[in-house]
């Protein structure tokens, strides 16, 4: 991303409802799995390492972020060990054998994304969990894809199909901010219609307190419903993927 979005979003992760409600939704998707104690995590491009605090409740953390600016940030937070890293081939060397690795809106910041999630799978132990988030519906492109540095935006299928290709078993895929999703998509279809400026930041500023508190609310509120079905639609996608257990050799007289 742009050093300055960067910057604002270490201002706001801890305050914003869209940053709040995402960290809490994840948290219950990964609470969900099945890790034991003392699991071996990694958030691979923590940016400003908003989730490090909220991860690292889960087992042992450590975190790789390629903006050395951000990296910085991250490390102050002083949640898990943060390193430099990049994706797909500048991975922390000891980052492997994973019970879980995480990836937060990454994959659509990086040119080759089939490359990328095979190299978190292959971070993975057997039996190891893969958690994504992206953006999702290329027709909602809007200004905002483009000052944070996107290059592209995901269907379920074609995040389904990019998983399935990295040698993964995908366990759900569900689309989420899907409560809000008729505003969003009437913003910025509104805002390409009508030709108006935009430099992409607004969405990030933080709104004002009742707003955002109501805004908390009804996206924080999907996490009920993610707990009990995948969404049809949304602003958004989930996924959960699996590294498979190799097969069991077969003996002459199995």
């Amino acid at each position: 991303m742009h050093p300055e979005a960067y910057r604002l979003m270490a201002r706001v992760e801890d305050l914003h409802w869209w940053f709040r409600a995402r960290r809490e939704i994840i948290r219950d998707a990964i609470a969900r799995l099945p890790l034991g104690p003392g699991a071996r995590i990694l958030e691979a491009g923590c940016g400003t390492g908003g989730n490090l605090e909220m991860l690292g409740a889960f087992g042992e953390l450590q975190a790789c972020e390629p903006d050395r600016e951000a990296l910085a940030v991250a490390r102050a937070k002083g949640s898990g060990r943060v390193e430099h890293g990049h994706l797909p081939d500048g991975m922390p060397r000891d980052a492997v054998d994973l019970d879980l690795v995480c990836a937060f809106d990454v994959l659509e910041h990086i040119d080759d994304d089939a490359a990328t999630a095979a190299e978190l799978g292959r971070r993975l132990a057997p039996g190891g969990h893969l958690v994504v988030t992206v953006p999702a519906f290329g027709w909602l492109w809007s200004a905002h894809d483009e000052a944070v540095a996107h290059k592209r935006r995901y269907t379920r299928p074609q995040l389904v199909g990019l998983l399935r290709s990295a040698g993964l078993e995908v366990r759900r895929c569900s689309y989420f901010n899907t409560l809000l999703f008729p505003v969003v998509a009437l913003v910025r279809l509104g805002r390409r219609l009508l030709r108006l400026e935009d430099d992409g930041t607004a969405e990030m500023a933080l709104p004002g307190r009742l707003l955002n508190r109501l805004l908390y609310a009804v996206f924080r509120s999907e996490r009920h419903l993610l707990a009990r079905f995948d969404l049809p639609f949304g602003v958004s996608l989930l996924a959960v993927a699996v590294r498979p257990d190799p097969a069991p050799a077969q003996g002459p007289h199995s």
